[in-house]
């Protein structure tokens, strides 16, 4: 079938906004060429790709599918053209982590590859460690940096594990006077847990854990930032749950539980989609990370 790449980029647009307007304004055309356009591809195609009202647009199950196949094929594209735009020189790095990754781990391999590639731009999109595998899969960024075990990563993905760490529960003895015992999982239930959200690999990871000692977990507080429980647990709100390198310079007025169950050791790993060809300014900043 022997359909314009035009009217594809058109429906990214129109499906990625969810807004005829919208992809008018960022395709600079006009509202009703957009329209006339999808109405053309779905004719092509045979489906209905959008469903339309005075209030908004939706996918249908036909246009969700499209979308999946067209979203990663737009952005490849784009992908290519800037590094043809760029040859004789490296192209554009872009990296997903999540903001602990970036602010613990990320920064200084940032500073060795900017300061040995001043003018290769550096893009970081933000998003947690199972987001990240997502945007790895649509070819949104070339590397990503995540917690593993993540049950999202493809294992023929991970490039290299750059760190291993161990995840602590902190408190303020202030309010929680366990500092001289040793505390089973079992009992820590009995105590307001602060914890990542449900959207990242650390609550998937400390829920399968507690699951592995046939106990439920129940969080009194889940937040998306690890700086923020940290923050907490020093006022006395509950005890937190956080990876160890979080608490390298913030550890005044706070301390580290010594559980009876031994706690697991996790990994971050970079990891690419190995799917596509790898760029130059991608393999280029994996040299300069560890092995781990």
């Amino acid at each position: 079938m022997d359909i314009n790449y035009e009217l594809y980029k058109v429906f990214y647009y129109v499906a990625s906004s969810l807004s005829f307007s919208e992809a008018s304004k960022k395709l600079f055309i006009s509202q009703s060429a957009v329209s006339q356009s999808i109405k053309t591809l779905e004719q092509r195609l045979g489906q209905t790709l959008f469903i339309r009202s005075t209030k908004k647009v939706q996918l249908t199950q036909a246009g969700t599918l499209l979308f999946k196949h067209v979203e990663p094929a737009v952005n490849l594209l784009s992908r290519g053209e800037s590094q043809l735009l760029d040859t004789g020189m490296l192209g554009q790095l872009h990296i997903g982590a999540s903001d602990t990754i970036c602010r613990y781990f990320l920064l200084p391999y940032l500073k060795r590859f900017h300061e040995r590639f001043p003018n290769v731009p550096i893009k970081i999109t933000n998003a947690s460690s199972i987001e990240c595998v997502n945007l790895l899969e649509q070819r949104k960024v070339d590397i990503i940096l995540t917690n593993f075990p993540n049950s999202h990563l493809n294992r023929s993905h991970i490039q290299r594990t750059v760190c291993s760490f161990s995840d602590v529960f902190i408190a303020n003895p202030a309010y929680f006077p366990l500092h001289q015992q040793e505390i089973p999982f079992a009992r820590l239930q009995q105590y307001p847990i602060m914890m990542l959200d449900r959207n990242s690999t650390t609550s998937e990871f400390l829920h399968n854990i507690f699951l592995q000692h046939q106990l439920e977990l129940i969080p009194e507080v889940e937040l998306s930032s690890n700086d923020l429980l940290i923050d907490m647990a020093r006022i006395g709100l509950g005890i937190a749950f956080i990876p160890d390198f979080c608490l390298l310079q913030q550890t005044q007025e706070l301390f580290i539980l010594k559980t009876k169950e031994q706690m697991p050791r996790r990994q971050i790993v970079a990891a690419v989609n190995t799917t596509f060809p790898v760029s130059s300014s991608t393999e280029e900043f994996l040299s300069l990370l560890p092995d781990a």
